[in-house]
């Protein structure tokens, strides 16, 4: 439905990402493909297809990343570039030339229902506050990883940075009328809403923004989330944000889509839905246990089992009794086999043969050496305690998984411990047991003792 009060958009793709590591070092972490659909790009397609009819793009460190993931888009768009990466509300302010009417703002990197765009469009267009948050329940998700947003009724009455308590958290997606800009332009450049003892960056937050109006005596409508909602901050909302896509790819599949030029062999043994691209091939003794989306020109044979739903790119070989887990995305340009089993996502040009088993993240150009293992339970059955940034947290989500560099390689018989990140370049040797992160650049090989000694038939008696 077009709306008839907000026509342009600003979508946020400028951050630097550190927290993101090790996927934020070769590309903005907004093009990040999730489903093999890179998260600025779904959330371009559903401001288009809410009738907007102006996107500016406000872009800084990879920017070349976001532009070749909007390539393509139905919407001729204008990017901007923010000069320095000092915080969103002066992102915002860079597209600030465009901004002559009310305005839409999202983050680029989040992964959302577009229903949950829908509601703020049109709270927005009934009410017409100053401006209107997209808010999200926390559910078991601590306060202090996020930006806290408190509310009375169906407005905000305040926000926090990092709070230790509340209820909800702000999500990046704001409406806002043209005046707001003065409060985005006279924003401090720092977040002076935080609890006592708290440390904000100096950054200008939008957030700051809006406790700026609601200080002024203006109305800032709560929206909160119809639909799902992810954040791309951290590696492990990758795993998160991949399972609830395909989750809702299945809901919505009601038939099959197979092209005269796909090929599926008798001996298969299909129990789901099959959306096939051109020239796709399923083999003999194939096991495909749920729905299934086939690029072009990819190829399941020889009884690899797909335990789905599974999304697998263009020009994808899965084959030789190789096991691919539900809920699994695989890139473009990827090779499976010989017993190897993997779950979770792959991006383009990965290579998992011989008998190995991962789980987790992986980032374009890996190539998986003969044998390695993701050690991805632990002794105590608990979750890894991670560093991001120096700073302890335990994810809510994939907590154990590996999450492997952009362009990293492992020898044969490497083991990877729960939870550890490779960087991007990087090399795991033959035979070494990973127990910390692995910074990008680097390489790691074990270093053998060695014992010879003399040995022969005498031994035995001879």
């Amino acid at each position: 439905m077009r709306s008839t009060k907000l026509n342009t958009a600003v979508v946020l793709a400028a951050g630097v990402g550190t927290r993101f590591w090790p996927y934020n070092v070769v590309r903005q972490k907004a093009a990040f493909p999730i489903a093999n659909v890179p998260a600025v790009r779904r959330v371009v397609d559903q401001i288009v297809e809410l009738g907007i009819d102006q996107i500016i793009v406000v872009v800084g460190s990879g920017a070349a990343s976001v532009r070749a993931a909007l390539r393509g888009c139905t919407l001729a768009l204008h990017f901007v570039h923010q000069a320095r990466a000092v915080g969103t509300a002066d992102a915002v302010c860079a597209a600030a030339a465009h901004l002559r009417e009310d305005f839409l703002v999202v983050y680029g990197d989040v992964v959302t229902a577009r229903e949950n765009l829908q509601a703020l469009v049109e709270r927005f267009a009934d009410e017409r506050p100053l401006a209107a948050a997209l808010i999200q329940p926390l559910g078991t998700e601590p306060p202090h990883d996020w930006l806290g947003a408190y509310r009375d009724g169906a407005y905000l009455r305040g926000v926090e940075g990092h709070s230790r308590s509340g209820a909800h958290r702000l999500c990046g997606v704001y409406a806002f009328q043209a005046a707001a800009l003065d409060y985005l332009r006279d924003n401090p450049g720092i977040m002076n809403q935080v609890p006592v003892g708290g440390m904000p960056p100096v950054e200008a937050e939008i957030a700051q923004s809006l406790q700026l109006m609601i200080d002024e005596g203006h109305s800032v409508a709560a929206v909160e989330t119809p639909g799902y909602h992810i954040d791309l901050d951290k590696p492990w909302h990758i795993d998160q944000a991949n399972e609830t896509i395909i989750e809702m790819m299945r809901k919505g599949l009601t038939e099959n889509v197979i092209p005269a030029s796909a090929r599926i062999h008798d001996g298969a043994e299909i129990h789901g839905r099959l959306i096939l691209g051109e020239k796709t091939t399923i083999g003999n003794r194939v096991v495909l246990k749920g729905d299934l989306w086939l690029g072009a020109g990819s190829q399941v044979l020889n009884g690899a089992m797909l335990d789905g739903p599974t999304v697998i790119g263009r020009d994808t070989m899965v084959q030789n009794y190789c096991q691919i887990g539900g809920h699994t995305t695989l890139g473009h340009r990827n090779h499976y086999g010989h017993g190897a089993e993997f779950s979770g996502v792959a991006l383009d040009t990965v290579y998992c043969y011989h008998y190995m088993e991962i789980w987790g993240v992986v980032g374009q150009g890996v190539d998986f050496g003969a044998a390695t293992v993701c050690g991805n339970l632990r002794f105590d059955d608990g979750d890894t305690v991670w560093r991001v940034k120096g700073r302890p947290e335990r994810p809510t989500h994939a907590a154990n998984a590996a999450y492997f560099g952009d362009f990293c390689r492992t020898g044969v018989n490497a083991i990877i411990m729960p939870g550890r990140r490779i960087g991007v370049y990087s090399i795991v040797g033959a035979g070494v047991i990973l127990y910390e992160d692995l910074p990008d650049r680097q390489l790691v090989t074990v270093k053998q003792e060695l014992l010879t000694r003399p040995w022969g038939p005498e031994r035995y008696g001879w």
